[in-house]
């Protein structure tokens, strides 16, 4: 496993440091590391997905566990640098890429190199991916078996929320209903070079299947809650329309968005409910 030393020295020799703007906090802990890979139970022959390898630190241990490792970097001078450390291994695949295209969905690449086997992602995601990642793999990708992963502790607090609270909104819904969510710890921020200005999360989740029985319908559930929540704090009587008779159980158009529970939303949707245009 490289050490920070070690890391430093890979980027001082090619006159490198981290970019901010990519995200480039990397996660060096060795005993943060060790959680992350016991969560995820990687096992001989499993098929890993890694976004934002950064030097390589997560898949030389990846690849020492027998694993086959897809790896997505964004940084072309980040890729070489795996390249040139991990390069010969025949189980690294390594593509220089943004992971996602302009429509948030995964690269064409990568879907292409995952193929039609099931697989996990373990990753320290740069925080600014972590979000519409995580969707496109619940929403398109049921082959996944389970996410493993480093993000902002406020990202993990809103995939987690419960109704009612600031923190509840579109991803948590979209998230929850796919898929449950654990945490599995707190990092600090010493625990990545450069350290990063907030606290990080470590969470595993862990996908649930047969919520949307057609292609497409977690994408049209994913408008409708985006949608919905631009009126979080209306009454549903007022952006649905109070002449409705199908409200379902336990819901009424008094309610509010934010108040009602993943199930109560999902059925809502279900209920063919469709915001009123504005005048």
């Amino acid at each position: 496993m490289q050490s920070l030393s070690h890391i430093r020295q890979l980027l001082t020799d090619r006159g490198l440091r981290p970019k901010h703007r990519l995200g480039q906090n990397f996660l060096y802990d060795k005993n943060q590391l060790e959680r992350l890979f016991r969560a995820a139970d990687v096992q001989p022959g499993d098929l890993v997905l890694e976004v934002g390898p950064g030097t390589g630190t997560l898949t030389e241990t990846l690849l020492e566990r027998w694993a086959e490792v897809i790896a997505c970097e964004i940084d072309p001078a980040m890729a070489q640098i795996v390249s040139d450390e991990l390069g010969a291994n025949p189980k690294l695949h390594l593509i220089q890429a943004d992971c996602l295209d302009k429509q948030r969905r995964l690269n064409t690449q990568v879907i292409a190199q995952l193929g039609d086997r099931p697989f996990k992602l373990v990753a320290n995601l740069p925080y600014q991916v972590a979000s519409p990642l995580i969707s496109a793999l619940l929403m398109d990708h049921p082959r996944c078996l389970g996410l493993f992963v480093t993000i902002q502790m406020e990202v993990a607090q809103r995939l987690m929320a419960k109704p009612s609270t600031k923190e509840y909104g579109p991803l948590s819904i979209i998230v929850q209903t796919m898929a449950s969510v654990e945490m599995i710890g707190t990092l600090s921020p010493s625990c990545f070079w450069p350290p990063p200005e907030v606290t990080s999360s470590m969470v595993a989740i862990h996908p649930r299947s047969g919520r949307f029985s057609g292609h497409g319908h977690g994408h049209d559930f994913a408008k409708f809650i985006t949608s919905l929540f631009t009126m979080r704090r209306k009454q549903l009587g007022t952006t649905l329309g109070r002449d409705r008779t199908d409200w379902p159980d336990g819901v009424s158009p008094s309610q509010r968005p934010e108040e009602l529970a993943v199930d109560q939303l999902l059925a809502l949707w279900r209920s063919g409910a469709k915001l009123k245009r504005a005048k």
